[in-house]
């Protein structure tokens, strides 16, 4: 009888450790990323909080014509510095008023195009989205994922854009289009190419239309 009293009670403790072990508490369950999550982890997210200063030049070649504007952005302050035609201007982006809201659409234009796998986290609630797991690219011809994110049409400095997104199973943007108000016609069409890693960022410092006529790249990119 001892021998059934005590294997009653290891059937016991047995049924109890099984009811409370971690593994099958709600806890440990694995959530499963969104698409736009994806891409921003693969584009080095979770190194973004590392990240106390953010330095780079825009430039742009148009045909002819070439343009810049260097930026200092203190992330943890929220300030930024533009440095442009040999002046400086310093704000806080906590404190914009009529005079540094131009300055900042810049810096926004700027930024999105630098950060953008980024700002699909950082957005999100902000736009809507749409995911085909087969696109044709429409540079490079090939079949892609897409992800197509349409901003809502309040706040911000362009609400109603849209962008299609084009990348491989890796997650890293190859191409992507920029439809502004959501048109069905495309506004332009750039690549994505020439990554960096910086502290565990991957920018992608060039972008080209298919043309060849206009080329969008950062240089003096540094990352404290």
């Amino acid at each position: 009888m001892k021998i059934l009293h005590l294997l009653a009670s290891l059937l016991i403790m047995l049924v109890i450790s099984c009811k409370t072990d971690p593994k099958n508490t709600e806890s440990s369950v694995n959530i499963e990323q969104t698409v736009p999550e994806k891409i921003a982890y693969a584009h080095g997210l979770e190194n973004w909080k590392n990240v106390e200063e953010l330095k780079f030049t825009f430039n742009v070649d148009r045909d002819t014509t070439h343009f810049e504007r260097d930026w200092i952005w203190n992330t943890k302050k929220n300030e930024v510095t533009l440095i442009s035609a040999g002046e400086t201007t310093s704000y806080n982006r906590k404190q914009i008023d009529t005079v540094t809201a131009k300055v900042d659409a810049g810096f926004i234009n700027d930024k999105y195009w630098f950060l953008a796998p980024y700002n699909l986290v950082w957005d999100k609630g902000n736009f809507t989205y749409e995911y085909s797991d087969t696109s044709e690219a429409p540079i490079a011809k090939t079949p892609m994922q897409k992800l197509t994110i349409v901003y809502t049409s309040e706040g911000g400095y362009t609400p109603g854009d849209a962008y299609d997104f084009y990348f491989e199973d890796d997650y890293i943007i190859k191409e992507w289009t920029f439809r502004r108000g959501n048109q069905a016609e495309a506004s332009l069409t750039a690549t994505w190419e020439e990554y960096v890693d910086m502290n565990g960022l991957k920018l992608a410092r060039t972008h080209k239309n298919a043309e060849g006529n206009f080329k969008l790249y950062f240089t003096k990119i540094e990352v404290n």
